[in-house]
């Protein structure tokens, strides 16, 4: 296995904590009809759309359409955006920051909205402590195609097979490595930190 030259983190469930539930307990009380509302209405695939880079208000004007006395609940997906966001995840800043200190080459690749990253920056500063990150929303690509990949290796000249990617979903995993780089699924900091070190990465 080629050594590793190049570290990319993901965002999402690896150095910040995202939680949609959290944020409409108020909008909608009731556990069973909020899950509807997110299986039916604000769903994965919906969301994912404002990460490959289509307006919010384009986004928002689609299921309003279908569900218009549904259009508060809507709105509040966006408008609520910041409280879910529930937290950082401590122990995985603290390796990121001490693989940087230690002086590897850090990037960041993120499935993200082009707002609301900007939006998670002032936040959570660390998110820009990277030597760059490729931003979903802004490229209008999106993991686990291909060309997400390809697209951070020709903007930070990292080379593929000497690059580690670490994600927390198995399906990105799965595409960072059929674009020739090394990954590993996150799972959690400690799991992190061994895998890391048994590639000879040591934190």
């Amino acid at each position: 296995m080629t050594p590793v030259k190049h570290i990319v983190f993901d965002v999402g469930q690896v150095l910040i904590h995202y939680d949609p539930d959290v944020a409409f307990r108020s909008v909608i009380p009731d556990a069973a009809e909020r899950k509807w509302f997110f299986d039916n209405v604000c769903t994965h695939a919906w969301n994912i759309e404002q990460d490959r880079g289509r307006k919010w208000a384009d986004a928002e004007a689609l299921l309003i359409a279908d569900f218009p006395d549904r259009e508060h609940q809507i709105r509040a997906f966006r408008q609520n955006w910041h409280q879910m966001i529930t937290h950082s995840i401590d122990d995985s800043v603290v390796i990121m920051r001490q693989l940087i200190a230690d002086g590897h080459d850090v990037t960041m690749l993120t499935n993200f909205a082009s707002d609301t990253l900007r939006e998670a920056w002032q936040r959570f500063p660390f998110l820009t402590e990277s030597r760059g990150v490729t931003i979903s929303g802004d490229i209008g690509l999106i993991k686990p195609d291909k060309a997400i990949y390809d697209h951070h290796v020709a903007t930070f000249g990292v080379d593929p097979a000497a690059t580690l990617f670490i994600d927390d979903s198995a399906k990105n995993v799965a595409g960072a490595q059929a674009a020739g780089w090394q990954s590993v699924q996150f799972i959690d900091p400690q799991t992190l930190r061994a895998d890391l070190n048994r590639l000879g990465i040591r934190v």
